[in-house]
């Protein structure tokens, strides 16, 4: 086999086209990760650390720490994946198409995300702006947890 053939050449050069390509890519995908993050108020840094930067992602969409468990276990990273990318979205105001946008195409989306005009609004934002209807409170004034506890009051003496 000849090795120094003009298709090798070719080949090798669409190669090295190709992953310089993909590196750009990437660095493009981490800086708008890295402004998405202080955007948030987080440290830019953290979107350069592999498990951390997931962490961090799910304290700005408002989750708990141990979404990182079911980001990890294969049979459930898919569905958390994408409802941690609909809470990001959600974030920073933008809609159900913009998660789409995130879940197929997130070399594009991520940094129009971070290097765009959008705002951080809180964790999950739209959800917690739209509340309940008439109030932000689902007990009513049968609040378990609120004022109404029981518990809390101090006893009363009967009156003679």
């Amino acid at each position: 086999m000849d090795y120094t053939s003009e298709q090798s050449a070719a080949l090798a050069g669409f190669g090295a086209g190709t992953a310089i390509f993909a590196l750009l890519i990437v660095i493009l995908c981490y800086a708008g990760l890295w402004k998405i993050f202080v955007k948030a108020g987080k440290p830019g840094w953290a979107a350069l650390v592999p498990i951390y930067n997931t962490i961090v992602l799910v304290e700005i969409v408002g989750k708990p720490v141990i979404w990182i468990l079911w980001l990890i276990i294969p049979c459930t990273a898919p569905i958390f994946g994408i409802w941690l990318l609909n809470l990001l979205s959600k974030s920073f105001g933008k809609s159900v198409g913009y998660t789409i946008g995130l879940v197929v195409l997130s070399p594009i989306f991520i940094p129009l995300l971070g290097f765009g005009s959008a705002q951080y609004l809180g964790p999950s934002a739209a959800e917690a702006q739209q509340g309940f209807p008439g109030t932000n409170n689902p007990f009513g004034t049968n609040n378990p947890f609120g004022t109404n506890d029981p518990f809390n009051k101090p006893p009363t003496t009967p009156q003679a």
